[in-house]
């Protein structure tokens, strides 16, 4: 069981693991954003192009024989959620690459060639000095 416990403990603290925490911890309170944005500000919005101003949720429920509702206006507000949170992830992959391949090319350029060092100078001036000699 300990060995296991350790297995875990250097799973859980591998820094993909945490990368991938945060990421999920940021994309909830991102969630809660987006979800006031299109609840509170843009349904309104179209709310008003569909007939009252109530919203496009209320607006767009329709009621069914049965005594159900059809809510369209719901499914439309999930679609526009979908879609800015999709936005914003592409963005942000989008400059996440940019950067990564930055990086890349930084990386992949070879140094330039080191220079003769002092002994192969002084070895190509004896040369030189020997080549002057009849």
């Amino acid at each position: 069981m300990k060995k296991f416990l350790e297995e875990f403990k250097a799973f859980a603290m591998r820094g993909n693991v945490m990368d991938l925490a945060v990421g999920v911890i940021v994309g909830g309170a991102f969630s809660g954003i987006t979800n006031s944005l299109i609840n509170d500000i843009l349904n309104p919005i179209l709310g008003m192009f569909a007939g009252d101003n109530v919203g496009l949720t209320e607006s767009l429920a329709f009621r069914l024989p049965g005594g159900g509702k059809l809510l369209l206006g719901s499914f439309i507000s999930a679609v526009l959620n979908f879609l800015v949170m999709a936005f914003v992830v592409f963005c942000l992959v989008k400059a996440l690459n940019r950067l990564s391949q930055k990086k890349e090319k930084e990386a992949a350029s070879p140094p330039p060639p080191p220079g003769p060092s002092a002994e192969e100078k002084l070895l190509t001036e004896i040369r030189d000095l020997l080549k002057e000699k009849p």
